[in-house]
């Protein structure tokens, strides 16, 4: 991601600014999750979790679906937090009813490649420790013909549908109560970002 004080004009992004306490950022991988919504969460003063560190155990095994959705219960129960990442077919029903605005990085798959290749190169260089002990294991990424163990496959393979998918989920009446901000460049993302307030104004402040 640029630094957040690089700001140019997008106007084919959406930047409302009616940001609340309880927000997810969501996007394909590489997107930048991640360093947005803890820069977010800083900002705000209100606790960041990524969604990977909720998901995932020891040795890259996936936490039961049961455990998973009780650990986000417990994040969200808060009265202001921010979550990154995306999981929607295994845990939607279960933080979005709760959000009030969620942060679309919606940026090009060649952006989201590029950027993954990166992050996994220098994780895997530094063996950087991620969730629960985990560390970037790069053989994997490399099998670009299977989509279940390269991460690059995986975000080329679903890059459109996931757009698809939250396209419909912005038209869908259940999300009605969510404030959807969509930012479709780095520049956008970094415009929002330097006109976020420090806190949200109050209600009839």
């Amino acid at each position: 991601m640029q630094t957040m004080s690089q700001v140019q004009r997008d106007p084919a992004s959406q930047t409302s600014h009616k940001t609340g306490r309880r927000i997810i950022v969501i996007g394909s991988s590489g997107c930048g999750k991640s360093t947005l919504g803890s820069a977010i969460a800083e900002r705000l003063g209100i606790p960041f979790v990524e969604l990977d560190a909720l998901h995932w155990d020891a040795g890259w095994t996936p936490a039961p679906d049961e455990l998973f959705h009780q650990r986000i219960r417990d994040v969200i129960a808060e009265d202001a937090w921010v979550l990154a990442g995306n999981y929607t077919g295994k845990q939607q029903h279960v933080s979005w009813p709760r959000a009030d605005t969620i942060i679309w990085l919606d940026l090009s798959l060649a952006t989201a490649l590029r950027r993954s290749w990166l992050r996994s190169w220098r994780r895997w260089r530094t063996q950087e420790e991620l969730w629960n002990g985990n560390r970037e294991r790069m053989r994997e990424h490399l099998a670009l013909w299977d989509p279940d163990q390269s991460l690059l496959a995986y975000t080329a393979r679903t890059h459109r549908r996931r757009r698809e998918q939250f396209e419909a989920a912005m038209r869908d009446p259940r999300w009605s109560h969510i404030t959807f901000v969509r930012l479709r460049s780095p520049d956008a993302v970094s415009r929002w970002f330097a006109e976020l307030p420090s806190r949200p104004a109050e209600a009839g402040g």
